[in-house]
């Protein structure tokens, strides 16, 4: 992942936004006309193996869905120039990836836009997403995911599938800051091992859906609010390491030590949480 880094005087405009501070800088950097380019990257013409798409963000708003006719199709939106994206394909590989912003004064942070409204097509592929501080909403029912990675920092996300996967997903991480981050739908993600790493922040995990293979799950995240939601009937074993828990659990849990288990048929989920500190919630 490409970070950017920016100088000290974007720094400091951003920290007296963020407080209520009635100090006046002059502005010497203004945001421009919104510009709307068409993003359009046709299926490849080999698609005998999984295709792979990275999707490089900064800060903004990204939306993702399903149902477009070619591999990624959409718009994105901004009005600081050097945000335009820029599109690499290479065979079954493609990269779309924001512009690096060039700060050459003090920024007018209050009027930036920077918004990737994307349509992804149905031929089985590797996604990666790697990202800044933002907000998303991603949402991939009836995507054919054979590995699904997502790597941002300080951001506000809801990701769902709403219909099955259709091809076996073997790994499926996720690694982000502080953030407030909701999964839906992971009983349809299709997935082998899903992993979650994570700061301090709010995470809630619903494994709602068709599930219909075992699957191990890992959370490791630190001072935080974490709710997993797992509907009742599929066999589970949830095993808690850390520090200072509290833990709370519906009917139908048992508890054992730090095992909470319960009783169901047909596939099961094996789930490992090591957080640091915060609050644990079980329930269907």
């Amino acid at each position: 992942m490409k970070y950017k880094v920016l100088p000290i005087m974007l720094v400091l405009a951003l920290t007296l936004a963020a407080c209520d501070l009635h100090i006046s800088l002059p502005i010497t950097q203004e945001t421009g006309p919104t510009v709307t380019d068409t993003i359009n990257v046709p299926v490849p013409a080999d698609t005998t193996s999984p295709a792979s798409l990275t999707l490089n963000f900064g800060a903004g708003k990204m939306t993702l869905n399903p149902g477009s006719d070619a591999w990624v199709s959409g718009t994105a939106a901004y009005n600081i120039p050097d945000f335009k994206p820029t599109i690499t394909t290479e065979g079954t590989t493609a990269t779309i990836e924001q512009g690096n912003w060039r700060v050459t004064g003090i920024p007018n942070v209050t009027n930036i836009k920077n918004e990737w409204n994307l349509t992804l097509g149905s031929l089985p592929m590797d996604l990666t997403i790697e990202a800044g501080a933002y907000t998303a909403d991603y949402q991939f029912g009836g995507l054919a995911l054979t590995g699904l990675t997502v790597k941002d920092g300080a951001a506000k996300v809801t990701l769902g599938f709403s219909s099955p996967n259709p091809v076996e997903m073997d790994q499926f991480t996720y690694e982000t800051g502080a953030s407030n981050v909701s999964l839906t739908g992971l009983g349809n993600a299709n997935f082998t091992n899903l992993m979650l790493k994570s700061g301090a922040g709010n995470y809630t995990l619903e494994f709602n859906g068709d599930l219909s293979r075992d699957g191990t799950v890992t959370i490791q995240t630190g001072f935080s609010n974490l709710t997993l939601v797992i509907p009742e009937g599929i066999p589970a074993r949830i095993t808690v390491d850390g520090g200072l828990t509290n833990v709370s659990f519906g009917s139908g849990w048992t508890k054992a030590t730090n095992v909470y288990t319960q009783e169901g048929s047909g596939p099961g989920l094996t789930v490992t949480v090591q957080v640091g500190a915060g609050n644990l919630t079980i329930t269907h």
